[in-house]
């Protein structure tokens, strides 16, 4: 009898599906999901208890040191400060980052683990920010900026240095437009190790003439009084102890704290300009490297303050959109465009910022004459006008201030009237921005106003399809 045939070879199973975003097959970038997860430098839990320490002495306050006694209140700041490192450690040991396709995934948690996927195409920046302690440890802190963003997101401190830069450089590479299909260059060939050339230098401001500025204004003028009040309060009272002092330096430091705060800030303001972007470099205790896409401007605002016209000084600043404007602090927001500077070096940043766009030949014209009832003081102070590529608003009676925005970031247009603007036929004219501020141009008249409203609105769509 003839053997019987063999069994026929079973099909090969079908491999298991890729989910989607992880990278493999039907991923949104078609990298495979091999890249390791990555922690934070292991020095990271030391300065997070380093600033968690400054904290807690400053919570404990003087007077539980009057209480206490100096020895515990040591103890109670020493236990207080192991805590905070104790949790810090356990959060870097839990806490990692890795590039999947087009996202930025964090991991962190513990017990409530939470990863965060940020699509790198909403990317607007990634800033590179290096506090005092991470000066000294050589590490840096990533900030990510995304577009619609309530506040920074997913900032990873701390790198080093070198790793934060390469990161960085990689993270703005991906967020441009999407790779053609094909096979993909790996990892560590997408952020090349020499770092790209610094752009073109438009202005370094001046460390003496920032100086000089932050004493030209209302608050450097009354730091004399304030100082001289704080040392009588401190004399009157007779005591000398180790409270006494230490409460009268405390009320002198927030005395001098925001001219001194301006000064470290803008110390050593560089800017440069790559084809698309600006570049901003300041910082003395902490150093900063901002980038700011030319394309997410909205507007540039020009501020003449009173003491400085002597001097013939203008400070210039940015609305940028897509960046967090609900940070309690307004040093994350990179709207500086020069903390000071004559009016030529203006002239040649807005130049910059908006190609054909002459700072001194934007004419404004007045509000009618009625309006003095609304305004007794500074009705000459305001106007409004319409150039070529920008619609200009100044205001200020004691600090001018100039606003151009330019047609294209117009995003709605609104004629607004209050009770005593309708008895006298007038109203305001607001241009909104997708960063929010925008420009307004008040106590118009009624007519004009409206023909206001609709050239703007116009303008902003023949901008738009232009552009």
């Amino acid at each position: 009898m003839p053997d019987p045939p063999p069994p026929p070879t079973p099909a090969p199973l079908p491999a298991p599906a890729t989910a989607p975003g992880d990278g493999g097959p039907g991923g949104r970038g078609g990298v495979a999901d091999a890249e390791p997860r990555q922690r934070l430098h292991p020095l990271s839990p030391v300065l997070h208890g380093a600033k968690s320490l400054v904290v807690v002495i400053a919570g404990l306050s003087w007077s539980t040191l009057s209480r206490v006694g100096f020895g515990w209140f040591a103890l109670m700041a020493a236990l207080l400060a192991l805590g905070a490192t104790v949790l810090a450690v356990v959060s870097w040991y839990n806490t990692g980052y890795h590039v999947v396709g087009r996202e930025l995934r964090v991991h962190e948690g513990l017990l409530w683990r939470r990863t965060r996927a940020i699509p790198l195409e909403r990317l607007q920046a990634v800033e590179v920010v290096r506090p005092l302690l991470a000066q000294l440890t050589g590490l840096a802190e990533l900030r990510l900026e995304v577009v619609g963003g309530a506040k920074t997101e997913a900032p990873l401190a701390y790198l080093g240095v070198a790793e934060a830069g390469v990161l960085r450089r990689r993270l703005l590479a991906l967020a441009g437009p999407a790779p053609a299909p094909g096979p993909q260059p790996a990892p560590d060939d997408v952020a090349p190790a020499v770092p790209p050339p610094p752009g073109r230098a438009l202005h370094a401001v001046s460390n003496r003439d920032l100086l000089v500025s932050q004493l030209l204004t209302p608050q450097a003028f009354l730091l004399p009084f304030g100082v001289a009040f704080v040392v009588a309060q401190f004399v009157s009272e007779g005591s000398y102890s180790f409270i006494a002092v230490a409460s009268t330096i405390t009320a002198m430091a927030g005395v001098l704290l925001q001219p001194v705060r301006r000064v470290l800030d803008d110390w050593n303001f560089r800017l440069a300009r790559d084809e698309g972007t600006l570049r901003v470099r300041n910082g003395l205790l902490e150093t900063r490297a901002q980038t700011v896409p030319l394309s997410r401007v909205q507007t540039v605002g020009v501020t003449w303050p009173l003491l400085w016209r002597a001097k013939g000084w203008l400070r210039l600043r940015l609305e940028v959109a897509g960046y967090s404007a609900a940070e309690g602090d307004d040093r994350n927001r990179p709207d500086r465009l020069l903390p000071v500077g004559d009016h030529p070096t203006g002239e040649a940043i807005v130049a910059e910022v908006l190609p054909g766009v002459r700072l001194g030949a934007l004419a404004t014209t007045l509000p009618p004459t009625r309006a003095r009832w609304l305004r007794p003081l500074s009705r000459r102070a305001v106007g409004a006008g319409l150039d070529e590529r920008v619609f200009a608003a100044r205001s200020g009676l004691l600090t001018r201030q100039l606003t151009v925005v330019p047609y294209a970031r117009i995003q709605s247009v609104r004629v607004t009237q209050g009770p005593a603007q309708r008895r006298l036929r007038l109203a305001t004219v607001h241009a909104d921005t997708a960063g929010g501020a925008g420009a307004a141009a008040p106590d118009r008249d009624l007519a004009e106003a409206w023909w206001l409203a609709a050239e703007l609105t116009a303008r902003a769509h023949a901008a738009r399809r232009a552009g």
